[in-house]
């Protein structure tokens, strides 16, 4: 039975979608005026915002800050009304709205709106797109901007391969956030593109990027790795199944409970036999609040760290780039 509070938000949702969608081919005349676009934005999307969302979305995701309380579908809405109107609309155009979206404002949802404007330029110009990518991974905060962030990243990489160094990068960072976005870019990518998504060497770079991860202490990096094995099971289920087993083993080997903890999550992944037997070798072993990291990364950026001990202040995997040399692709 449909409970009274989802009744609700559908009927918010659909008496408030054309509205959003006219909100979007009504902004697309002000791609060119950001100052004119985001004063329109914010009161189209002041019309939009629902309380009761708002209020929901902080238990959610704690630390989200300042949101109007727009639904998801109306965001999506206005986001087609307004693709569908600029389509003609130059990459220096929604480059500069962009930046604008980012840091002038700290409402979520014109981070969101960024990251729309960042996919549609990050193969047209995908220099001056990756400065404000990282930009935005850098003072991310929680989930759900992290997890919007991974489509323009995954359609960045997927535009240029050579892109993998932004997620094999972001491995090392001191930031649990920049962490979760290497996870959650690689369960984004089969989605973005159904045919270069799903490619068999996507598996295979992404699955190098998870070794490095997985037994990362933080639950919300966990939360995203476990999530990109079960997106890289439609990819190549082999190749997934024997990454599990051979983590399985060092967790066993270990007691990883950070490992364990990310192959329990992930083995809807394996075949029901596998799984079980999967299951059965990791009984007992538990992740400890509050307990170490034990991935590669984490071992070698706490080396790093150790050796550098004037550079702990860098937060960001932009910052490390630029503490050991600017490396950057």
């Amino acid at each position: 039975m449909t409970s009274a509070i989802t009744l609700a938000a559908r009927q918010f949702v659909a008496e408030h979608l054309d509205e959003a969608a006219a909100l979007g081919r009504e902004l697309a005349d002000l791609i060119d005026d950001p100052e004119a676009f985001v004063r329109r934005l914010d009161a189209g999307l002041a019309s939009l915002a629902d309380p009761a969302y708002r209020e929901g979305q902080g238990r959610v995701a704690p630390g989200l800050g300042n949101r109007l309380g727009v639904r998801s579908p109306l965001l999506a809405a206005m986001g087609r009304g307004l693709r569908s109107a600029s389509r003609q609309a130059n990459s220096v155009s929604l480059l500069l709205l962009a930046d604008r979206l980012l840091r002038g404002s700290t409402d979520l949802e014109d981070r969101l709106l960024s990251f729309e404007l960042l996919e549609r330029t990050v193969e047209r110009d995908p220099e001056r797109t990756w400065q404000l990518l990282r930009d935005a991974a850098s003072r991310a905060g929680e989930w759900i901007t992290v997890d919007s962030l991974a489509r323009p990243y995954a359609r960045g990489i997927l535009a240029e391969p050579v892109r993998w160094a932004e997620i094999e990068q972001l491995a090392y960072s001191s930031s649990r956030w920049e962490r979760r976005l290497a996870g959650s870019t690689i369960a984004t990518i089969p989605f973005v593109d159904r045919a270069a998504g799903r490619r068999p060497e996507v598996a295979v770079r992404a699955l190098a990027v998870i070794g490095n991860l997985v037994g990362d202490g933080e639950p919300d990096v966990q939360k995203a790795l476990s999530w990109a094995l079960r997106s890289l099971a439609l990819l190549d289920r082999e190749a997934v199944t024997a990454f599990i087993e051979r983590e399985t083993d060092r967790a066993v080997e270990g007691s990883d409970g950070n490992r364990a903890w990310v192959i329990r999550d992930a083995l809807t992944a394996v075949d029901d036999a596998r799984a079980a037997h999967l299951r059965t070798r990791l009984g007992g072993i538990r992740r400890r609040p509050g307990g170490p990291s034990t991935s590669d990364a984490w071992a070698i950026a706490s080396a790093f760290w150790g050796a550098n001990p004037d550079l702990r202040g860098v937060r960001s995997a932009q910052g490390t780039r630029q503490a050991v040399g600017g490396i950057r692709p």
